[in-house]
């Protein structure tokens, strides 16, 4: 009997399989079965085959020659060639792949990634992987009439798939996964009724899943389409057609809308995610009754709500991997997952479901990873979990677990991933914890956790972060001598407990590895040891809230990467040393609420990435350097409440990115510098309690970003710009006690401004809500309180002018006499009781000079007996004749 080998796709071709989702192997197969439409040969034809031998030697001569002769170049292998060429010509081949292989001196079925049929010569795969290619798939393609294979994975393809690759009839792969084309899948994909395999995924697609996509694809089991940037509803009809899925991979698109109730028709499905799409909606009651089903991946998918079914409706016996985490699901754990007993993740967190840590977790011994947390539960931690010996991964976070951590649990050998933070947990930690030599991740944050550290932790060799942090955990910190032996950790967060003593000097003995070192918020002591510069991938020191003492380490600044450090909030003291002006990776720095004092280093200015400086509460004095204000990347400025002194510096331009600007509560003079209006991105700016002076607020009319605004406590005088009513966002303004004057602003943040925020400016007014006075127009002040005094001035230089020109000559020798008497007849008692006579013009005004005053200005004469006898004696009004 003549044995034939298994039927694949076609001679010579590549079938491809998924390993994995993103590794694929290349299985070649050499088939006999051209001429039998790709089945396997019937017995009858294996019998006559088999009776060959008795075929006369010349007749298979004669056969061999007519194979030879149909197999010579045809017009088909034309095609093929114009076809690659073209797809050459339309790449850029930097490694020069192409270029090497792909020569005309060779036959382009032995080019690299080509395969042909034995007998036409025509092309039917196509696979370049990792090449890498560089430009867009030429549509020419789509001229590969035998092509079956067509697989171009990890390269760096751009623009659309050609929506010519529909006429690729025969294809049975397509692999485009891992590029960077765009736009939407075309229509014509559907046209590839042969397809088998389908895989755009980790690409930049957009728009909608075409809805007859897959209609025509009977033979379809595989399709990715995750990655990319697909968005709206996935087709109601989409899988109506595709029985024979077993894998869909859609996730990481902005999918929306409900999931096709048309899965329930999948009955072949085995792997089904669709993780991280904007989902909306209940699950189809039948995903959970498909019997080949071994993978739900639906976690951050948007909006999934309703409950798991249980025992009655839920039948998954492959089931191994489900992930329903970040959703809406709610009710009690599905107890049908207690069924499952090839179950090796069951991550349901972050989402609404009330119960208490499932009792049947313990049966289900393959489970390696539990995570529930971010739900809520309720009751203790079950001592059972200790019999899941291939668990790595345990978390129960964000509940309401009470109880203590059970020591049991150190019977976990695989466990490397522990979490019980943000629960009611009380008691010690326990020292069996210790013996978890594969522990890389422990945080027990925010518990009720009490006692001393165990110092058994130095027998987590493996442990890379640590975070003990918001309990009530006492004693010193010699610990640390133990957690030396981590010489794989990372993350040390100790913040918020009730240590005491000083930090000790062994901190310098941890492993260099260490990146985060947190104790902040507890009663330590002390200084801060040198040795702590030992860590020199130190990035984060944060000790604040403690009772530390002494001065800064100069040895800080040999942390080259120190990132943040944070010692606000403690009692330390003297200058900022100069070397932390050498920590060129620092970006945050806060030594707020200390007793630091002298000067900021100048050298500040060469911290080139910092974004946030916190100085405030301290003792500081002299100027503000201004290499300060050279920080382009500063977010963040603080400085209030120190007594720095002089004037700003003209240029502070360079704070082009500063939000929020802090400097109240110093000695600071001069004028508001006319660069501040560059400072666009700023929203908090208080420059309160200083000496700043001037007349103008104009630098500030470009700030049109602020959102806080107090100058109160300073010396600036003139007038409150009218632009602050303009300022949208401005909700806080503080004026108060400076010499402006003038009309007080309506509308914008005036309109609910009260009066702390002016009062002291005793020059305004406007605003009677606020009791100002009112303000008097000025055009008004003009026209009549102007020639109120103007004019009786001039009238009264005008008339004595007269009086002196007409007296003298005009006078009659009786009139002289009269004149003479008049003028003595006002006297005062001098010494000796006599009378002195004095002259009229020396302290006493003229009669007659007053009454003709009185009557230019149209005013009331006076009335009185006095004045009116002061006023009887005439005045010539005509010349004598």
């Amino acid at each position: 009997m003549l044995v034939m080998p298994p039927c694949g796709l076609g001679k010579d071709e590549i079938l491809c399989r998924p390993e994995n989702p993103y590794k694929f192997t290349l299985l070649y197969t050499l088939t006999s079965c051209a001429l039998h439409g790709g089945k396997q040969p019937s017995s009858q034809l294996m019998a006559s085959l088999s009776m060959s031998a008795r075929v006369p030697i010349f007749l298979l001569v004669l056969l061999s020659v007519f194979s030879a002769s149909s197999s010579s170049p045809t017009n088909g292998s034309d095609t093929d060639l114009a076809a690659l060429l073209a797809f050459k010509a339309q790449l850029a081949d930097p490694l020069g792949v192409l270029a090497r292989n792909w020569t005309t001196g060779t036959h382009f079925c032995e080019w690299l990634g080509v395969s042909c049929s034995r007998r036409r010569k025509r092309v039917t795969g196509l696979s370049l992987m990792d090449t890498p290619l560089v430009g867009s798939v030429a549509p020419h393609v789509g001229n590969l009439s035998f092509l079956s294979v067509l697989h171009l994975t990890n390269n760096n393809l751009t623009g659309s798939i050609p929506a010519e690759l529909g006429r690729l009839r025969r294809l049975r792969y397509l692999g485009l996964m891992a590029n960077s084309l765009s736009n939407a899948i075309p229509i014509a994909i559907g046209n590839l009724t042969r397809l088998e395999f389908l895989n755009l995924a980790l690409n930049q697609l957009s728009g909608h899943i075409p809805h007859q996509m897959l209609m025509g694809m009977h033979n379809l089991t595989e399709i990715y389409l995750e990655g990319n940037d697909l968005s709206g509803q996935i087709p109601s009809s989409l899988f109506n057609n595709t029985l024979a899925l077993t894998l869909i991979r859609f996730g990481y698109n902005s999918l929306s809308g409900p999931i096709p109730h048309s899965i329930a028709s999948l009955s072949m499905l085995e792997i089904f995610v669709l993780q991280d799409n904007q989902l909306s909606g209940t699950l189809p009651q039948a995903l959970f009754n498909m019997s080949r089903l071994q993978v739900i991946a639906l976690t951050d998918s948007g909006n999934l709500t309703g409950m798991i079914p249980s025992n009655q409706s839920f039948n998954l016996p492959m089931l191994n991997y489900i992930s329903l985490d970040s959703n809406n699901f709610y009710g009690r754990f599905s107890s049908g997952l207690a069924s499952c007993q090839y179950l090796q993740v069951i991550s349901l967190s972050g989402n609404s479901f009330v119960d208490v840590v499932p009792t049947w977790l313990p049966k289900l011994v393959n489970l390696e990873t539990i995570q529930l947390g971010f739900n809520n539960l309720t009751g203790s931690i079950p001592l059972g979990l200790s019999n899941l010996t291939k668990l790595s991964t345990l978390d129960l976070a964000y509940g309401n677990l009470t109880g203590g951590i059970p020591p049991e649990l150190g019977l976990l050998q695989e466990l490397s991933y522990f979490y019980l933070g943000v629960n009611r947990l009380t008691g010690e930690i326990p020292a069996s914890l210790g013996n978890l030599s594969k522990l890389s991740y422990l945080g027990l944050v925010d518990n009720q956790l009490s006692g001393l550290v165990p110092r058994t932790f130095g027998g987590n060799t493996a442990l890379s972060k640590l975070d003990l942090s918001q309990n009530i955990l006492e004693g010193n910190l010699n610990f640390l001598s133990d957690l030396s032996k981590c010489r794989q950790l990372q993350t040390l967060i100790l913040q918020a407990n009730s240590f005491t003593g000083p930090l000790p000097s062994s901190v310098g003995n941890l492993t260099s590895r260490l990146i985060t070192f947190v104790v902040g918020y507890n009663n330590l002591t002390g200084g801060i040891p040198i040795a702590i510069s030992n860590l020199s991938n130190l990035q984060w020191i944060d000790l604040p809230n403690n009772l530390f003492t002494g001065p800064i380490p100069e040895s800080i600044g040999m942390l080259e990467n120190l990132v943040e450090l944070d010692l606000s909030r403690n009692d330390m003291l003297g200058q900022i040393p100069p070397q932390i002006g050498m920590s060129g990776s620092l970006q945050r720095l806060f030594l707020y609420s200390n007793k630091f004092s002298g000067y900021m280093p100048n050298n500040f200015g060469n911290l080139s990435l910092l974004e946030s400086i916190d100085l405030s509460n301290n003792q500081f004095s002299s100027a503000i350097p201004q290499s300060l204000f050279h920080l382009n990347k500063l977010t963040q400025l603080d400085l209030s409440h120190n007594s720095f002194s002089g004037a700003l510096p003209a240029d502070v331009s360079g704070l082009r990115q500063l939000n929020q600007m802090d400097l109240s509560s110093n000695s600071l003079t001069g004028s508001i510098p006319q660069m501040f209006g560059q400072l666009n991105m700023l929203t908090y700016l208080n420059m309160s309690y200083n000496l700043f002076e001037g007349s103008t607020l104009g630098p500030l009319e470009k700030l049109k970003s602020l959102t806080s605004l107090d100058l109160s406590s300073n010396n600036l005088s003139g007038t409150i710009p009218m632009f602050l009513a303009n300022f949208t966002f401005l909700t806080t303004l503080n004026l108060s006690f400076n010499r402006l004057e003038g009309q007080i602003p309506e509308g914008g943040v005036f309109s609910n401004l009260t009066l702390q925020s002016l009062v002291g400016n005793a020059g305004l007014c406007g605003a009677p809500r606020l009791r100002f006075p009112p303000c008097i127009e000025r055009s008004h002040f003009s026209k009549r309180h102007f020639l109120q005094f103007l004019l009786p001035a001039l009238a009264l230089a005008f008339h004595y002018r007269n009086n002196k020109k007409r007296r003298r000559p005009y006078f009659t020798p009786t009139a002289k006499c009269r004149a003479r008497r008049r003028n003595w007849t006002g006297s005062s008692a001098g010494p000796g009781g006599r009378r002195r006579r004095e002259p009229v013009g020396v302290g006493r005004k003229s009669p007659t000079t007053t009454v003709g005053v009185y009557k230019t200005v149209g005013l009331q004469l006076p009335t009185s007996d006095g004045d009116r006898r002061r006023m009887v004696p005439r005045v010539p009004t005509t010349r004598p004749t």
